[in-house]
C-alpha cells in the first residue's frame, strides 16, 4: 500500500502540480484548498504526511497546524511547509522541512522519502 500525502494549498496550479508529481512517484494524495477544511479532511483521509502552504484565504497554515497539534492522534503526522512567504522556516518550527516556492521537485521527493522511509 502506498503512502498518502495530503496537499494543503489554495493555488490550483500548485495543487495540480504536486498531485501529479506525487502520484507519478507512487504516492496516493488528498487535497484541502484551505486550512479551515483541512482538519476534517485529515480525520477522514488519515494521511502519512502533509505538505502545507502558509498563506491561504480563510485560515492560514500556522493556525491549521496549531489545531492539528492539539489532537493526540494527529500531531505526529509529519509536515513539510511549501510557501512563497519569506521566513517560512520559522512559522512552523516542528515541520520536517520548509521549502520556498518555487521549489525543487527532487528536493521535495528526497525529503518525503527520507521522512516516510
Amino acid at each position: 500500500m502506498s503512502h498518502k500525502i495530503m496537499i494543503v494549498d489554495d493555488d490550483p496550479e500548485i495543487v495540480s502540480y504536486l498531485k501529479e508529481l506525487l502520484e507519478d512517484n507512487g504516492y496516493a494524495t488528498c487535497v484541502a484548498t484551505d486550512g479551515s477544511q483541512a482538519l476534517d479532511i485529515v480525520r477522514q483521509e488519515n494521511p502519512d504526511l502533509i505538505t502545507l502552504d502558509l498563506e491561504m484565504p480563510d485560515e492560514w497554515g500556522p493556525r491549521f497546524y496549531r489545531r492539528l497539534s492539539q489532537h493526540d492522534a494527529l500531531r505526529s503526522i509529519p509536515v513539510i511547509v511549501i510557501s512563497g512567504l519569506s521566513g517560512s522556516k520559522y512559522a512552523i518550527p516542528r515541520a520536517v522541512a520548509s521549502l520556498n516556492k518555487p521549489f525543487d521537485k527532487d528536493e521535495l521527493l528526497r525529503l518525503i522519502t527520507q521522512t516516510l522511509g
